[in-house]
């Protein structure tokens, strides 16, 4: 299939897939040469768009009908065609509120609120994976006496996720001793990732630290915790019901399969992870993705930072019948200002 289009072609194809987007109704040659300033004729178009069903851009879907984008009419589209609608001030206002809003509030909170906006400014359903603790860099643990044989641990990251436990100790230990382990600690985890940190490493550290075993023991089952604790990786939905609203979701079986799909997190999460890039907004379209679930549809992803250091992925869920200019333009300011918000 060729790859290469005359500007007129560019044109008609841009025209058949702004308006299908629009109106979901297969688009002829009379809707084109009225939406065009090209002074050609319906006989013209009807050639031309011939001639774009022959390369594979654009689909009939009956005979007597006008013609719909096919999957690479699509990505011909979004990577040649597209123009990023500016966003309406209401939107950008309602994004820029609610994050300032949130900036005192839980992360979690943040992450919830972030995907009720996305999805009421796309009109799509929206996906956001919960920060992930295991991309977070060690940054130091430290080990505060509370009274006597009672100690608090703390584990911090680079992005400022914070562990905390109390520990139970046998025999008081000084605050000297407590500093030499957690000197010792600090040098050798400083810089890993949390998924760095396995249960070898672990046990490498116990047999360097047997002296003082007791309080190592305590101090690593903060670590343990936390590794089993952040296997539950979180994705929160906004908008589910805006996908089966479109068109393309009116057959039940449709409509079945991706209410089952909501519902199994891991497997939101597993698309979520494959699908993001670190730099960049991606678009994968139909069978580009590679979850069979939804290769009718189209995956809009990003990914979201603190302090520079990407910890989770933004999604937007929806037919390829999708405004991509408007869903793309919304999805990088929501997530500059998210990246604004959880940084500060």
């Amino acid at each position: 299939m060729g790859t290469t289009l005359s500007e007129r072609k560019k044109q008609i194809l841009r025209t058949v897939v702004v308006s299908y987007i629009k109106t979901a109704e297969p688009v002829g040659s009379r809707t084109v040469v009225r939406s065009q300033r090209m002074g050609l004729s319906s006989a013209t178009i009807r050639n031309e768009m011939a001639d774009l069903e022959d390369m594979g851009y654009l689909v009939q879907p009956h005979t007597s009908a006008g013609r719909i984008p096919s999957q690479l009419g699509y990505r011909y589209y979004v990577d040649n065609l597209m123009a990023l609608d500016d966003m309406s001030g209401d939107i950008e206002r309602e994004i820029s509120i609610t994050m300032s809003r949130e900036k005192m509030r839980e992360i979690e909170q943040i992450i919830v609120h972030s995907a009720r906006v996305l999805s009421s400014a796309t009109n799509q359903t929206s996906l956001i994976m919960g920060p992930q603790f295991k991309k977070s860099a060690f940054r130091q643990m430290r080990i505060l006496p509370l009274e006597e044989k009672r100690s608090l641990v703390v584990l911090i990251t680079d992005t400022g996720f914070i562990k905390n436990k109390v520990i139970d100790l046998q025999q008081q230990l000084s605050p000297s001793e407590l500093q030499q382990v957690v000197s010792y600690l600090n040098q050798k985890l400083y810089g890993l990732t949390i998924d760095q940190v396995t249960t070898s490493l672990i046990n490498e550290l116990k047999r360097d630290l047997f002296r003082r075993l007791e309080i190592l023991e305590q101090a690593f089952i903060l670590l343990e915790e936390s590794l089993k604790e952040e296997k539950q990786i979180r994705v929160f939905l906004g908008g589910t019901t805006n996908i089966l609203n479109q068109p393309e979701f009116k057959d039940v079986d449709k409509i079945r399969r991706m209410l089952n799909l909501f519902e199994q997190e891991p497997l939101l999460f597993k698309i979520l992870e494959d699908s993001s890039s670190e730099d960049n907004i991606v678009v994968r379209i139909g069978t580009e993705n590679e979850c069979e679930d939804i290769r009718e549809c189209t995956l809009v992803t990003g990914t979201y930072k603190i302090h520079d250091k990407t910890i989770g992925t933004v999604g937007v869920l929806g037919p390829t019948r999708m405004d991509y200019g408007r869903v793309i333009n919304v999805m990088r300011r929501l997530v500059d200002h998210l990246n604004e918000s959880l940084s500060s």
